[in-house]
């Protein structure tokens, strides 16, 4: 099990984000349904929700641009595109099931506030 991170093309940010040995299982089942091996997990976030930002989850089959970054773990690879990760700086993505939702979810260390949706954030500015 390792975590490896590298940018495609040049990137301005270099700060960690991270996965879970979950988020990883549950993005290698997602690839294996689309019967892709060359398809990554992306994660952006978007002006709007209830609290300001929202995370936009997506399976990405095109070839990361010019300003993503790519973190792989265990042959898993997950996209983030440069203005989204100044926003993700330290976060960590997860995968939680349980009886009443599963889904991904970001703990993000830069999140002032959230919604009860877990989707939606706010930043100190």
């Amino acid at each position: 099990m390792q975590t490896h991170e590298h940018t495609h093309a040049p990137s301005s940010s270099t700060v960690a984000f991270s996965f879970t040995e979950d988020a990883c299982a549950r993005i290698g089942e997602l690839k294996k349904q689309e019967d892709n091996a060359a398809i990554r997990f992306r994660i952006s976030v978007k002006g709007g929700g209830c609290s300001g930002f929202q995370y936009e989850f997506s399976l990405d089959p095109e070839e990361p641009i010019e300003g993503d970054t790519i973190i792989e773990r265990d042959g898993n690879e997950v996209i983030i595109d440069d203005i989204s990760l100044g926003l993700l700086g330290g976060a960590v993505l997860d995968y939680t099931e349980d009886l009443s939702h599963a889904g991904f979810e970001i703990k993000n260390p830069n999140a002032t506030a959230s919604c009860g949706c877990g989707n939606s954030f706010s930043v100190a500015l």
